[in-house]
């Protein structure tokens, strides 16, 4: 028996609108409310009554808002597996101004930004007159996706229910927090794959997420069979102190970091290539003075960190990049501040004489070893309580996890006797890695083939191109269904994230038991976070749901 997916439209766009209602912005009470919609729906449905064991949660370890990775399965005649994933935050809305109150409810946001169409962007205005365009909070990015994910397997539960034997595997439809932050729901989601796994025999074949993606050209969809990688290097320069009168007499943590940036910032030495495709160039995220007061004294430290998409490359290898860099920004500095110390002795009638300034630049781990060194088990006790505080203050929210980091450099410098210059450089939570079908050496061929099956099937259903790209650049969740050289990445994390294995986790041993390629496969889309965000209504209720189901099909053997 064939699974028909007659009138499946109108499910997902009730779906939809419900899970659309449930206000689950990043980091707010909210995102409890969307796992209840998901649970409660499920529960629901003939399938989960007869089988309430196949739908659950899963609680995210020291969660401040109590929240969880929420599941729901169905179990058909064999073990291979299908995994989907969607993330069920959304962003904020402050950018909705006076529509706020419309934000998750699209008909009525459509009518009143019909009103202020004068105002929208050209392509905005021609979406909304055709009429063929959903718009609203977390349609696109990724309710759309989600409620796809869960009327099909709504579906499939009632084929189950009448022929046990129509579905030869088992498919489970995650829906995880966070993503839109550190990805805590997809951290806590991979623990529950492995428990699954141990307890009915599964074998992962494939995950598919349905984020949305973007065209280059309108009449061409995408798949992607991956998700490109992001690290947060940070950087911290410490200075000398002087009075700003005598400028010559400290060193300026401002001109080092001015330097940094500078030479990183949209550096595409920085970038990954893989065949026609690349990462976007690094940008600056976070960049800031640790003045706590205006005084008349240079800043002692600047600090900051920069996002690095990643294609193929590891920690260690950027790191190894930034910190090439920070010596030749240091190198240029001293080089510049002596040329202008002699002009102003030239300039005064003394005579030359060099500054004391020279380069030096350490990873956090040296800075730490250092500290330890000079104070032993005195700093190690301290070291501890400071970690202790720091959890307290971020898990009250008081903290993000990105000063909490900067916070704790400031802390190792006061154990530190060396108080000259230097840079210091790390990594800040969250990381991605970079993954995609390409580095699975011995893919069967419907899963290493699955990008050109299906879109030999768009084009002859829709009469509708799709390419197929290694990766998602929009950074999802799927970076955490594999994992490669997992103690090299493990070795760099815990010598260059001060909170790695303290207040930020990755389950590596279990991303390796359950590693699987993927696959994203989701609905046009456009103005992903902004007030525009909408989808195409024909990929979401009729293309992207067929879509999937020819991927089970093929990935399950039913063709």
């Amino acid at each position: 028996m064939k699974l028909s997916l007659s009138g499946i439209g109108a499910e997902i766009q009730r779906i939809l609108y419900d899970y659309v209602q449930a206000e689950s912005i990043t980091n707010s009470p909210g995102e409890r409310e969307a796992e209840e919609f998901f649970l409660r729906f499920f529960r629901g449905q003939p399938y989960w009554q007869a089988h309430p064991e196949d739908v659950g949660k899963r609680l995210i370890p020291g969660d401040p808002h109590g929240r969880s990775a929420v599941f729901a399965m169905v179990r058909g005649g064999g073990p291979d597996t299908v995994a989907f994933v969607h993330h069920s935050d959304v962003v904020t809305v402050e950018d909705f101004k006076l529509l706020k109150p419309l934000a998750f409810s699209p008909e009525a946001l459509e009518k009143e930004l019909k009103k202020l169409r004068h105002t929208l962007s050209p392509e905005a205005r021609k979406d909304i007159d055709s009429g063929a365009w959903l718009f609203g909070r977390g349609v696109c990015d990724m309710k759309g996706g989600g409620a796809v994910q869960m009327a099909l397997l709504a579906r499939y539960g009632e084929l189950v229910l009448s022929d046990p034997a129509a579905l030869p595997g088992t498919l489970i439809v995650l829906a995880v927090p966070d993503e839109e932050n550190l990805s805590a729901g997809m951290c806590a989601a991979i623990p529950l794959l492995r428990e699954l796994k141990a307890q009915y025999g599964l074998r992962y074949r494939l995950m598919i997420n349905s984020e949305p993606h973007q065209r280059r050209e309108a009449a061409k969809g995408v798949f992607s069979l991956g998700s490109v990688g992001k690290l947060m290097p940070f950087v911290y320069v410490r200075g000398s102190l002087s009075h700003a009168g005598k400028v010559f007499e400290g060193f300026n943590p401002a001109g080092v970091m001015g330097e940094i940036v500078r030479r990183t910032e949209l550096n595409m030495d920085l970038s990954d290539a893989v065949g026609q495709e690349a990462s976007p160039p690094p940008t600056w995220l976070y960049l800031r003075d640790r003045k706590i007061q205006y005084d008349v004294s240079m800043p002692l430290s600047v600090a900051g960190c920069l996002s690095v998409l990643t294609l193929h490359q590891t920690p260690a290898e950027v790191l190894s990049k930034i910190r090439d860099i920070c010596q030749e920004s240091f190198d240029a500095v001293v080089r510049r501040m002596n040329s202008s110390w002699y002009s102003f002795q030239n300039a005064t009638g003394r005579r030359p004489r060099p500054l004391p300034w020279r380069t030096k630049v350490t990873d956090f781990a040296t800075l730490y070893a250092e500290a330890s060194a000079s104070h032993g088990e005195d700093f190690q006790r301290a070291y501890e309580g400071e970690i202790r505080r720091l959890s307290e203050e971020n898990g009250a929210g008081r903290l993000s996890l990105l000063e909490c980091s900067l916070q704790l450099v400031d802390f190792v410098y006061d154990y530190v006797d060396d108080l000259s210059p230097r840079v210091v450089y790390g990594l800040i939570p969250p990381y991605y890695p970079n993954v995609s079908n390409l580095f699975f050496p011995r893919l069967s061929p419907e899963i290493r083939d699955i990008g050109e099956s299906l879109g030999a099937f768009t084009k002859e259903t829709f009469d509708q191109e799709y390419i197929s790209e290694y990766f998602f650049t929009g950074i999802s969740d799927l970076s955490y269904t594999s994992i490669e050289d997992s103690g090299e990445i493990v070795n760099a994390l815990k010598r260059s994230m001060p909170l790695f294995e303290k207040l930020y986790h990755i389950p590596v041993e279990d991303i390796e038991a359950v590693s699987m390629p993927c696959i994203n496969i989701g609905p046009w889309g456009k103005d992903f976070h902004k007030l525009t965000e909408r989808v195409l209504k024909e990929d979401i209720y009729e293309r992207t749901p067929q879509i999937i189901q020819r991927a089970v099909e093929i990935v399950l053997g039913m063709e």
